[in-house]
């Protein structure tokens, strides 16, 4: 996929839901901010960017994100926006229910057309990330970005700019490659 732009991605540091093993998408069922170690997290990659040129930060809008957009923000000097577009995946009546719940149903190998528990599909987020990043890429041009989201959306959106499909992206992204909390990836 060819872009006028350069990327990066960054994931939200750890957050209270990551700690206490809850699923936490939007609407947000209570203030999950990012715990210290999550801070501490985002300060080291904010670090590794000042280097890097960053001009624009976009970032969800759900709390931890929003955390972590506004100290990369103030590190670098850059006020952040936010779409809703890089929002967690919504995960239906799961939201706030432990993770375990995840595994039992099967999630994850389910979701690439069909909904679970009114949950949004793996296509359903596919399409808002594309549409983000068509928007923003036809919006500027020669800029150095950072997106800063959450793992779903961010591994999904990493497969499409690669030119992989959501089956190829699973197989070929289990869970324990994907993107970790507070680190940071060049995305082309």
């Amino acid at each position: 996929m060819n872009l006028n732009n350069k990327y990066y991605l960054l994931r939200h540091g750890e957050a209270i839901s990551n700690t206490k093993n809850i699923i936490s998408s939007w609407p947000e069922k209570f203030r999950n901010y990012l715990t210290g170690k999550g801070k501490e997290q985002i300060n080291i990659s904010a670090k590794n960017l000042k280097n890097k040129n960053i001009s624009l930060i976009l970032a969800s809008d759900l709390l931890r994100t929003k955390q972590t957009a506004e100290i990369v923000g103030g590190v670098l000097k850059i006020r952040p926006k936010f779409d809703k577009r890089l929002r967690e995946i919504d995960f239906g009546n799961l939201n706030g229910r432990p993770s375990e719940e995840l595994l039992y149903l099967g999630f994850e190998k389910k979701r690439f057309k069909h909904s679970i528990k009114n949950s949004e599909t793996y296509e359903d987020v596919l399409k808002r990330v594309a549409d983000f990043l068509g928007d923003i890429d036809k919006k500027y041009k020669d800029k150095i970005i950072l997106i800063i989201s959450h793992q779903c959306p961010l591994w999904i959106l990493e497969n499409k700019v690669k030119g992989f499909s959501l089956a190829e992206g699973l197989k070929g992204n289990p869970d324990e490659k994907r993107i970790g909390r507070g680190e940071l990836k060049e995305l082309n």
